[in-house]
């Protein structure tokens, strides 16, 4: 079931206002939205992950209803955090294995053909993880844009209706960020062309 966008948003608005019952009235609106990010995210991990979907589900939701001092601005804006969180959740679960910066040597995968991140390629993860903050720095549009797409699993369609862009836009700036995060994890200076 999708909710109404403007349901949603003023739902967030009422949580954030302090209404404690909205969070509530939010959580069977917005699950199986959060349920598609996290398939998308688990798509990218070892099918015997120990992390499974329902987890990090649960894990990712309960850090949301933790936000409630979060000046939420619509249904894109959460939808955004909840990936977000998400990709931090699985990043610190790799890097609990003690993982090294910068991939500890793994080899490297593009980002259309990264699909399985196992113990091995876990350190892929955490390198991947570094150049995306290093791109939400430098440009937090392009850096969410990744962050949707790659870690969410989201199309263009979807990413351009969350982010409220044009598709092409969105396919646009996913072409720059995915140039610029293969030329910072090859440890070039990708500033200089963003």
């Amino acid at each position: 079931m999708k909710a109404a966008p403007d349901g949603v948003t003023q739902l967030l608005i009422n949580w954030r206002n302090g209404d404690k019952a909205a969070l509530d009235q939010l959580t069977p609106l917005v699950y199986d939205e959060l349920r598609r990010l996290a398939r998308g995210f688990m798509r990218k991990e070892r099918s015997n992950h120990t992390l499974q979907t329902s987890a990090l589900i649960n894990e990712a939701y309960l850090k949301l209803a933790d936000q409630d001092e979060t000046n939420w601005q619509n249904r894109a804006h959460f939808f955004a955090v909840a990936a977000q969180i998400m990709r931090h959740i699985l990043v610190d679960h790799a890097r609990s294995y003690g993982y090294e910066k910068r991939g500890a040597g793994a080899q490297r995968v593009g980002l259309d053909d990264a699909q399985v991140f196992g113990g091995e390629r876990a350190g892929e993860l955490v390198a991947l993880d570094e150049a995306l903050t290093n791109l939400a720095t430098v440009d937090p549009r392009k850096g969410r844009i990744v962050e949707l797409r790659f870690f969410g699993g989201l199309n263009i369609d979807e990413t351009a209706e969350v982010m409220e862009l044009s598709p092409t836009t969105v396919q646009r700036e996913w072409r720059a960020a995915k140039a610029w995060l293969q030329r910072f994890i090859k440890c070039e200076n990708p500033a200089e062309n963003l």
